[in-house]
């Protein structure tokens, strides 16, 4: 009986066997020898499939970034505005506490002193007539720069609007019938100056819902000349400076009835003016 050698037996078996358990299969490669270019392959497959899937880190953090960014920038601005808001009604509620409004709060608080000084030691005392004459000037000098201040600087105010006229009003009421009452100034005079005053202040009043009377150069200079003329009589002048002040009361005087009869005219035109515009678009309305 011929043998199969066993080297030639052994040889076979080897060669099925390529595994280190002994499995049968197809030969395979070595662990230390990997391809190179089949691992590049399963390397750029598997990067492919994670970006793929993955998004990019970079970009989700600056998205992240961004909404957060605008988010607090949302946030920073609300507040802003609402620091603006709290702010601005600051401003607003302070605002009554201005330069003019305290030039116009100045001139209320003269008038009390003024009649102090001008009927102490009986009304005819040289020195008291020239405190009270200092505190007549302050009031009419303040009442020449507190209107200008407040239309230059933007500082009108309702307050101002109301306390004004009546500061000027009542420094001047008081300065003249204090005049009358001593019998220095006739109270004829008194009537028509405080009478025209009165009455114009009501006028405005009443036309205001058609206009606004602006105020004239011949009022500018009736003011002035009654200043000057009060003045002049609150002093204890004598002789020449005497008969003068007469002549500038006089003036004075009729540029108040001048000026008067001209508000009442202008008073006349805008309240005809704003009826027939109130008509006319009535009419348009309707049409």
């Amino acid at each position: 009986m011929t043998g199969v050698p066993a080297s030639a037996a052994g040889g076979s078996s080897s060669a099925r066997r390529t595994g280190p358990r002994g499995t049968s299969g197809p030969a395979q490669e070595p662990a230390g020898r990997t391809n190179p270019g089949r691992a590049v392959e399963r390397g750029a497959a598997v990067r492919g499939a994670t970006d793929r899937g993955t998004p990019d880190r970079g970009t989700t953090d600056r998205g992240t970034t961004d909404r957060g960014s605008a988010e607090r920038g949302s946030a920073d601005g609300g507040a802003a505005g609402r620091g603006g808001k709290i702010a601005a009604a600051a401003v607003n509620q302070a605002s009554v506490w201005n330069v003019a409004n305290l030039l116009t709060m100045l001139r209320l608080l003269l008038v009390p002193a003024f009649v102090a000084l001008m009927l102490g030691n009986g009304g005819y005392d040289p020195a008291w007539r020239s405190f009270a004459w200092a505190a007549f000037a302050i009031a009419m000098i303040t009442d020449l720069f507190d209107g200008h201040l407040a239309r230059t600087y933007n500082l009108v105010t309702d307050f101002g609007k109301i306390a004004d006229p009546i500061a000027d009003k009542a420094i001047m009421g008081a300065a003249l019938i204090c005049l009358s009452a001593l019998g220095d100034l006739p109270w004829w005079v008194t009537a028509v100056i405080l009478g025209r005053e009165l009455g114009i202040t009501v006028l405005r009043f009443v036309v205001i819902r058609y206009g606004v009377i602006p105020a004239s150069r011949g009022g500018k200079l009736k003011t002035l000349t009654q200043g000057i003329a009060v003045g002049m009589y609150v002093l204890a002048l004598t002789g020449p400076l005497a008969t003068l002040r007469f002549w500038v009361m006089a003036a004075a005087v009729v540029l108040t009835v001048a000026t008067g009869l001209d508000y009442v005219k202008q008073a006349i035109v805008l309240r005809r003016r704003g009826i027939a515009e109130r008509r006319a678009a009535l009419e348009g309305t309707e049409a």
